[in-house]
Protein backbone atom coordinates (compact mmCIF):
# COMPACT_ATOMS: atom_id res chain seq x y z
CA UNK A 1 0.00 0.00 0.00
CA UNK A 2 1.55 3.42 -0.90
CA UNK A 3 2.19 6.17 1.50
CA UNK A 4 -0.54 8.09 0.30
CA UNK A 5 -2.98 4.94 0.58
CA UNK A 6 -1.79 4.46 3.77
CA UNK A 7 -2.90 7.76 5.42
CA UNK A 8 -5.65 8.25 3.73
CA UNK A 9 -7.16 4.76 4.32
CA UNK A 10 -8.90 4.86 7.82
CA UNK A 11 -10.59 1.31 7.89
CA UNK A 12 -13.04 -0.98 7.12
CA UNK A 13 -16.27 -1.66 6.69
CA UNK A 14 -17.35 -5.43 7.67
CA UNK A 15 -20.28 -6.08 5.58
CA UNK A 16 -21.25 -9.35 7.16
CA UNK A 17 -24.62 -10.41 6.91
CA UNK A 18 -25.94 -6.71 6.69
CA UNK A 19 -27.94 -7.94 3.65
CA UNK A 20 -30.05 -9.85 6.22
CA UNK A 21 -31.16 -7.88 9.23
CA UNK A 22 -33.54 -10.66 10.47
CA UNK A 23 -30.55 -13.26 10.28
CA UNK A 24 -28.14 -10.82 11.86
CA UNK A 25 -30.50 -10.63 15.27
CA UNK A 26 -30.53 -14.47 15.12
CA UNK A 27 -27.31 -14.65 15.20
CA UNK A 28 -26.37 -12.24 17.28
CA UNK A 29 -28.97 -14.22 20.04
CA UNK A 30 -27.25 -17.48 19.02
CA UNK A 31 -23.57 -16.15 19.01
CA UNK A 32 -23.95 -14.42 22.41
CA UNK A 33 -25.46 -17.63 23.64
CA UNK A 34 -22.57 -19.78 21.90
CA UNK A 35 -19.57 -17.37 23.51
CA UNK A 36 -21.02 -17.73 26.79
CA UNK A 37 -21.15 -21.63 27.13
CA UNK A 38 -17.76 -20.67 25.88
CA UNK A 39 -15.94 -18.97 27.84
CA UNK A 40 -17.77 -21.36 30.58
CA UNK A 41 -16.74 -23.99 29.36
CA UNK A 42 -13.20 -23.46 28.62
CA UNK A 43 -12.98 -21.34 31.78
CA UNK A 44 -13.96 -24.73 33.54
CA UNK A 45 -11.40 -26.92 31.76
CA UNK A 46 -8.78 -24.83 32.97
CA UNK A 47 -9.49 -24.32 36.67
CA UNK A 48 -10.24 -28.12 37.25
CA UNK A 49 -7.31 -28.94 35.29
CA UNK A 50 -5.20 -26.32 37.80
CA UNK A 51 -7.02 -27.30 40.91
CA UNK A 52 -7.47 -31.13 40.75
CA UNK A 53 -4.11 -33.29 41.35
CA UNK A 54 -5.42 -36.06 39.67
CA UNK A 55 -5.75 -33.95 36.23
CA UNK A 56 -1.87 -32.77 36.64
CA UNK A 57 -0.93 -35.11 33.79
CA UNK A 58 0.54 -33.99 30.17
CA UNK A 59 -2.68 -34.69 28.90
CA UNK A 60 -4.45 -31.94 30.93
CA UNK A 61 -2.00 -29.38 30.29
CA UNK A 62 -2.41 -29.61 26.71
CA UNK A 63 -5.94 -29.74 27.15
CA UNK A 64 -5.46 -26.42 29.41
CA UNK A 65 -3.74 -24.88 26.28
CA UNK A 66 -6.14 -25.61 24.07
CA UNK A 67 -9.06 -24.25 26.22
CA UNK A 68 -6.98 -20.82 26.78
CA UNK A 69 -6.37 -20.82 23.29
CA UNK A 70 -10.20 -21.16 22.14
CA UNK A 71 -10.73 -18.58 24.87
CA UNK A 72 -8.65 -16.14 23.14
CA UNK A 73 -9.41 -16.92 19.53
CA UNK A 74 -13.13 -16.74 20.01
CA UNK A 75 -12.91 -13.06 22.05
CA UNK A 76 -10.51 -11.94 19.35
CA UNK A 77 -13.78 -12.15 17.10
CA UNK A 78 -16.65 -12.61 18.34
CA UNK A 79 -17.08 -9.25 20.83
CA UNK A 80 -16.60 -7.13 17.93
CA UNK A 81 -18.74 -9.41 15.51
CA UNK A 82 -21.75 -9.01 18.24
CA UNK A 83 -21.32 -5.32 18.22
CA UNK A 84 -21.24 -4.83 14.35
CA UNK A 85 -24.36 -7.20 14.36
CA UNK A 86 -26.28 -5.38 16.46
CA UNK A 87 -25.18 -1.83 16.04
CA UNK A 88 -25.45 0.67 12.82
CA UNK A 89 -21.76 1.05 12.28
CA UNK A 90 -20.47 -1.87 11.34
CA UNK A 91 -16.79 -0.68 10.68
CA UNK A 92 -13.16 -1.58 12.15
CA UNK A 93 -10.55 0.30 12.40
CA UNK A 94 -7.02 -0.07 9.87
CA UNK A 95 -5.65 -0.86 13.05
CA UNK A 96 -8.20 -3.09 14.74
CA UNK A 97 -8.13 -5.22 11.74
CA UNK A 98 -4.09 -5.41 11.78
CA UNK A 99 -4.36 -6.57 15.14
CA UNK A 100 -7.49 -9.28 15.01
CA UNK A 101 -5.94 -10.78 11.84
CA UNK A 102 -2.67 -10.78 13.53
CA UNK A 103 -4.31 -12.22 16.93
CA UNK A 104 -6.97 -14.43 15.37
CA UNK A 105 -4.52 -16.10 12.90
CA UNK A 106 -2.22 -16.72 15.42
CA UNK A 107 -4.14 -18.63 17.97
CA UNK A 108 -5.37 -20.99 14.57
CA UNK A 109 -2.42 -21.59 13.48
CA UNK A 110 -0.69 -22.36 16.69
CA UNK A 111 -4.09 -24.32 18.01
CA UNK A 112 -3.49 -26.56 14.48
CA UNK A 113 0.49 -27.35 16.17
CA UNK A 114 -0.57 -28.36 19.55
CA UNK A 115 -3.80 -30.38 18.53
CA UNK A 116 -0.54 -32.20 16.26
CA UNK A 117 1.83 -32.44 19.93
CA UNK A 118 -1.85 -33.47 21.68
CA UNK A 119 -1.95 -36.47 18.91
CA UNK A 120 1.69 -37.44 20.11
CA UNK A 121 1.07 -37.11 23.77
CA UNK A 122 -1.59 -40.21 23.56
CA UNK A 123 0.64 -41.97 21.39
CA UNK A 124 3.20 -42.19 23.91
CA UNK A 125 0.03 -42.89 26.34
CA UNK A 126 -1.14 -46.18 24.49
CA UNK A 127 2.19 -47.21 23.33
CA UNK A 128 4.87 -46.58 25.59
CA UNK A 129 2.77 -46.84 28.76
CA UNK A 130 5.43 -47.74 30.86
CA UNK A 131 7.68 -44.87 29.87
CA UNK A 132 5.08 -42.28 29.50
CA UNK A 133 5.97 -40.34 32.41
CA UNK A 134 9.48 -40.35 31.39
CA UNK A 135 8.84 -39.46 27.52
CA UNK A 136 6.41 -36.95 28.51
CA UNK A 137 8.25 -34.84 30.97
CA UNK A 138 7.15 -31.60 32.11
CA UNK A 139 10.29 -29.92 30.40
CA UNK A 140 9.26 -31.92 26.67
CA UNK A 141 5.25 -30.28 27.50
CA UNK A 142 6.34 -26.92 27.94
CA UNK A 143 9.03 -26.98 24.85
CA UNK A 144 6.16 -28.70 22.51
CA UNK A 145 3.79 -26.01 23.91
CA UNK A 146 5.96 -23.05 23.52
CA UNK A 147 7.21 -24.29 19.87
CA UNK A 148 3.38 -24.40 18.94
CA UNK A 149 2.56 -20.86 20.11
CA UNK A 150 6.06 -19.74 18.38
CA UNK A 151 5.93 -21.35 15.19
CA UNK A 152 1.57 -19.99 14.97
CA UNK A 153 2.65 -16.39 16.04
CA UNK A 154 5.17 -16.30 13.18
CA UNK A 155 3.33 -17.59 9.96
CA UNK A 156 0.79 -14.65 11.35
CA UNK A 157 3.17 -11.92 11.45
CA UNK A 158 4.13 -12.87 7.80
CA UNK A 159 0.93 -13.55 6.80
CA UNK A 160 0.06 -10.08 8.33
CA UNK A 161 2.52 -8.24 6.59
CA UNK A 162 1.76 -9.44 3.15
CA UNK A 163 -1.36 -8.62 3.62
CA UNK A 164 -1.52 -5.41 4.83
CA UNK A 165 1.56 -4.30 2.56
CA UNK A 166 -0.55 -5.00 -0.41
CA UNK A 167 -2.58 -1.62 -2.16
CA UNK A 168 -5.78 -1.83 -1.73
CA UNK A 169 -6.44 1.48 -3.74
CA UNK A 170 -9.33 3.50 -1.35
CA UNK A 171 -11.41 -0.64 -1.12
CA UNK A 172 -12.57 -1.36 2.30
CA UNK A 173 -15.92 -3.14 2.04
CA UNK A 174 -14.77 -6.08 3.54
CA UNK A 175 -17.37 -9.21 2.57
CA UNK A 176 -16.95 -11.12 5.54
CA UNK A 177 -17.91 -10.36 9.71
CA UNK A 178 -13.84 -9.88 11.00
CA UNK A 179 -10.64 -9.74 9.21
CA UNK A 180 -9.35 -12.76 7.41
CA UNK A 181 -7.26 -13.93 4.97
CA UNK A 182 -9.20 -14.83 2.33
CA UNK A 183 -11.66 -11.78 2.22
CA UNK A 184 -8.64 -9.03 2.84
CA UNK A 185 -7.15 -10.55 -0.56
CA UNK A 186 -9.91 -10.07 -2.55
CA UNK A 187 -9.81 -6.33 -1.64
CA UNK A 188 -5.93 -6.04 -3.39
CA UNK A 189 -6.14 -3.69 -6.70
CA UNK A 190 -3.04 -6.04 -7.85
CA UNK A 191 -2.59 -9.58 -9.44
CA UNK A 192 -2.02 -11.55 -5.56
CA UNK A 193 -1.61 -14.95 -7.76
CA UNK A 194 2.09 -14.52 -6.12
CA UNK A 195 0.68 -14.03 -2.23
CA UNK A 196 -1.80 -16.31 -3.36
CA UNK A 197 0.71 -19.18 -3.91
CA UNK A 198 2.26 -18.14 -0.35
CA UNK A 199 -0.51 -18.42 1.47
CA UNK A 200 -1.52 -21.86 0.10
CA UNK A 201 2.31 -23.18 0.65
CA UNK A 202 2.50 -22.12 4.02
CA UNK A 203 -0.81 -23.43 4.67
CA UNK A 204 -0.22 -26.85 3.90
CA UNK A 205 2.58 -26.61 5.98
CA UNK A 206 0.77 -25.47 8.77
CA UNK A 207 -1.94 -27.99 8.18
CA UNK A 208 -0.78 -30.97 6.93
CA UNK A 209 2.46 -31.29 8.99
CA UNK A 210 0.03 -32.04 12.29
CA UNK A 211 -2.51 -34.00 10.00
CA UNK A 212 0.46 -35.73 9.26
CA UNK A 213 2.04 -36.34 12.62
CA UNK A 214 -1.83 -37.21 14.03
CA UNK A 215 -1.88 -39.86 11.38
CA UNK A 216 1.11 -41.26 12.02
CA UNK A 217 0.43 -41.60 15.75
CA UNK A 218 -3.09 -42.90 15.63
CA UNK A 219 -1.78 -45.95 12.94
CA UNK A 220 0.40 -46.50 15.47
CA UNK A 221 -1.94 -45.98 18.18
CA UNK A 222 -4.61 -48.82 16.10
CA UNK A 223 -2.00 -51.11 15.59
CA UNK A 224 -1.32 -51.39 19.82
CA UNK A 225 -4.92 -51.32 20.46
CA UNK A 226 -5.69 -54.13 18.46
CA UNK A 227 -3.00 -56.64 20.19
CA UNK A 228 -4.63 -55.83 23.21
CA UNK A 229 -7.01 -58.87 23.75
CA UNK A 230 -9.42 -57.52 26.18
CA UNK A 231 -12.17 -55.91 24.74
CA UNK A 232 -12.52 -53.30 27.99
CA UNK A 233 -8.63 -52.29 27.65
CA UNK A 234 -9.45 -51.81 23.86
CA UNK A 235 -11.96 -49.73 24.42
CA UNK A 236 -10.24 -47.50 27.14
CA UNK A 237 -7.50 -46.93 24.97
CA UNK A 238 -9.73 -45.86 22.07
CA UNK A 239 -11.55 -43.91 25.28
CA UNK A 240 -8.04 -41.89 25.76
CA UNK A 241 -8.17 -40.75 22.28
CA UNK A 242 -11.82 -40.03 20.91
CA UNK A 243 -12.38 -37.02 22.25
CA UNK A 244 -9.14 -35.75 20.58
CA UNK A 245 -9.81 -37.49 17.59
CA UNK A 246 -13.63 -35.52 17.29
CA UNK A 247 -11.65 -32.33 17.80
CA UNK A 248 -9.46 -32.80 15.18
CA UNK A 249 -11.79 -33.63 12.71
CA UNK A 250 -13.67 -30.81 13.29
CA UNK A 251 -11.17 -28.14 13.55
CA UNK A 252 -8.76 -28.96 10.47
CA UNK A 253 -11.51 -30.66 8.45
CA UNK A 254 -13.28 -26.67 8.50
CA UNK A 255 -9.92 -24.93 8.45
CA UNK A 256 -8.66 -27.12 5.31
CA UNK A 257 -12.17 -26.70 3.19
CA UNK A 258 -11.52 -22.63 4.18
CA UNK A 259 -8.11 -22.04 3.08
CA UNK A 260 -7.01 -24.88 0.72
CA UNK A 261 -10.32 -24.91 -1.65
CA UNK A 262 -11.05 -23.00 -4.74
CA UNK A 263 -12.31 -19.63 -4.51
CA UNK A 264 -15.94 -20.39 -3.67
CA UNK A 265 -18.68 -18.54 -5.60
CA UNK A 266 -20.66 -18.62 -2.44
CA UNK A 267 -19.71 -15.86 -0.13
CA UNK A 268 -22.30 -16.80 2.44
CA UNK A 269 -21.00 -20.54 2.24
CA UNK A 270 -17.80 -19.02 3.37
CA UNK A 271 -18.88 -17.16 6.39
CA UNK A 272 -21.10 -19.90 7.99
CA UNK A 273 -18.01 -22.53 7.62
CA UNK A 274 -15.52 -19.40 9.19
CA UNK A 275 -18.11 -19.28 11.71
CA UNK A 276 -18.05 -23.00 12.78
CA UNK A 277 -14.37 -23.16 12.84
CA UNK A 278 -14.01 -19.55 14.90
CA UNK A 279 -17.28 -19.83 17.00
CA UNK A 280 -18.79 -23.48 16.81
CA UNK A 281 -15.96 -25.61 17.32
CA UNK A 282 -14.08 -23.83 20.07
CA UNK A 283 -17.56 -24.00 22.21
CA UNK A 284 -17.92 -27.93 21.93
CA UNK A 285 -14.42 -28.79 22.61
CA UNK A 286 -15.01 -28.59 26.33
CA UNK A 287 -18.16 -30.61 25.47
CA UNK A 288 -16.39 -33.32 23.77
CA UNK A 289 -13.54 -33.07 26.45
CA UNK A 290 -16.04 -33.76 29.55
CA UNK A 291 -18.90 -35.69 28.11
CA UNK A 292 -16.18 -38.15 26.61
CA UNK A 293 -13.90 -38.15 29.86
CA UNK A 294 -14.48 -39.66 33.15
CA UNK A 295 -11.53 -37.91 35.18
CA UNK A 296 -12.64 -34.68 33.85
CA UNK A 297 -16.71 -35.26 34.90
CA UNK A 298 -15.09 -36.46 38.12
CA UNK A 299 -12.81 -33.48 38.81
CA UNK A 300 -16.06 -31.35 38.15
CA UNK A 301 -18.50 -33.31 40.25
CA UNK A 302 -15.79 -33.41 43.31
CA UNK A 303 -15.37 -29.39 42.52
CA UNK A 304 -18.89 -29.02 42.86
CA UNK A 305 -19.53 -31.16 46.06
CA UNK A 306 -17.21 -29.31 48.09
CA UNK A 307 -19.30 -26.44 47.13
CA UNK A 308 -21.98 -27.80 48.25
CA UNK A 309 -20.82 -28.57 51.51
CA UNK A 310 -19.44 -25.92 52.49
CA UNK A 311 -22.94 -24.39 51.94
Amino acid sequence: MDQKNRTSFTGFILLGFSDRPQLELVLFVVLLIFYIFTLLGNTAIIVLSQLDPHLHTPMYFFLSNLSFLDLCYTTSIVPQLLVNLRGVDKSISYGGCVVQLYISLGLGSTECILLGAMAFDRYAAVSRTLHYTVIMHPRLCVLMASVSWLIGFANSLLQTLLIFFLPLCGRNKLDHFFCEVPPLLKLACVDTAMNESEIFFVSVIILFAPVALILFSYGRIVRVVLRIKSVAGQRKAFGTCGSHLTVVSLFYGTAIYAYLQPSSNSQNQDKFISLFYTIVTPMINPLIYTLRNKDVKGALKKMLWKDYDFR
